[in-house]
């Protein structure tokens, strides 16, 4: 009878408490999921599409003043009044100020690893009719490298919580935007304190850029912008002499350039050629010494089957700062010119912003 009874109870005991046993594991289960969204949502940064009208950038060839500017805001931005240091990113030839989900991503991966603390990283479109400005002041097709040094840093400074000093900023790109860090850092040392180039271009006159190659051949018999824009190399060469070496005297494409075809036959101009080597940074280390010793931190990477020229380039411009003793950094690592950069083992996470990391002041 009391053995009945017991069974009696613990069956009873049972029926009670599997539903708030139940509901216990339920409650459990639904707090994790919503300190793990709240987690996740801590752990994302976001982004500001803003735009910025510039002075600096009127022309009288179609280019707008007004450039769209992305901010990436890091996922501490609005939970105080911390101010941040500025990595001004800047992009490729045919690419704008867009940031994808997978840059956002790495961006926020870097700073929840710990590779980096939490910062403001900004890229500015500069992308042109012709598909680059090469970040360079142009006499007829608007002033890029004041736009970005002067007009962009002034405004970022002012709309967003910035640690406003040269220490806290650094300047970073990939391609045509590794070269326009590099110049931008040799000529303005006294806003930006540091850069990182990844995979730089335009560096110097080579491979497909000198009168050896194709491309001068190929752009002599191109006599239209609509099929210049159907070429790669032929179109970068004007937007080299756009930047560089206008001509409005010259249409439809407003530039000279250093090497032409004449009857199958190569003609230099070489004081087109000088107006470049002006631009490039190989040829620019020798008047820009001072500047280059200022910087806290001077890097370089390239892909070893990122092709000759970016690989030649790259290894010229680290032999002549080695030469006449500028401390930097540079690296070739195996991929190619596009390969393993905004991923979360790219060099984006990995190598970049580390190096950042450690030549910026943090709050």
């Amino acid at each position: 009878m009391q053995a009945g009874d017991g069974e009696r109870s613990r069956d009873f005991t049972d029926l009670e408490t599997k539903p708030s046993r139940m509901l216990r594991i339920l409650t459990l289960c639904l707090l994790c999921n919503q300190l793990s969204f709240a987690q996740s949502a801590a752990g994302a940064g976001r982004v500001v599409v803003d735009s910025l009208y510039s002075e600096a950038l009127e022309n009288a060839y179609g280019e707008s003043p007004t450039r769209a500017v992305s901010v990436y805001l890091p996922p501490t931005y609005d939970a105080d009044d911390t101010r941040y240091p500025v990595i001004y990113y800047l992009h490729g030839f045919l690419n704008d100020h867009t940031l994808t989900p997978q840059m956002i991503d790495v961006l926020d991966y870097a700073i929840a690893s710990g590779k980096i603390p939490p910062f403001i990283l900004v890229v500015a479109d500069n992308r042109t009719a012709i598909d680059g400005s090469f970040y360079s002041n142009s006499e007829h097709f608007g002033n890029w490298e004041t736009f970005m040094a002067e007009d962009l840093v002034r405004y970022t400074d002012t709309h967003y919580r910035t640690l406003a000093r040269r220490d806290s900023r650094g300047v970073t790109g990939h391609s045509m935007g590794g070269y326009g860090a590099l110049k931008l850092a040799m000529r303005y040392p006294q806003t930006f304190s540091s850069v990182y180039a990844l995979s730089p271009g335009a560096l110097t006159v080579v491979g497909e850029y000198g009168p050896n190659g194709p491309t001068y051949q190929e752009l002599a018999g191109i006599e239209t912008m609509e099929d210049l824009m159907q070429s790669y190399f032929p179109k970068v060469i004007v937007a080299f002499g756009r930047a560089w070496s206008p001509n409005p005297d010259k249409p439809p494409f407003y530039a000279d350039v250093p090497f032409t075809y004449r009857n199958d036959s190569l003609v230099v101009h070489p004081e087109v050629l000088e107006k470049w080597y002006a631009e490039m940074p190989v040829h620019m280390i020798p008047d820009h010494l001072t500047q280059l010793q200022s910087l806290r931190g001077i890097a370089l990477d390239w892909g070893r089957n990122a092709g000759d020229r970016f690989v030649r380039q790259c290894e010229m411009f680290s032999q002549r700062l080695e030469n006449v003793g500028i401390e930097h950094q540079a690296e070739e690592y195996i991929g190619t010119h596009t390969s393993g950069i905004f991923t979360r083992e790219g060099r984006v996470p990995t190598d970049m912003l580390p190096f950042f990391a450690h030549r910026l002041s943090f709050e």
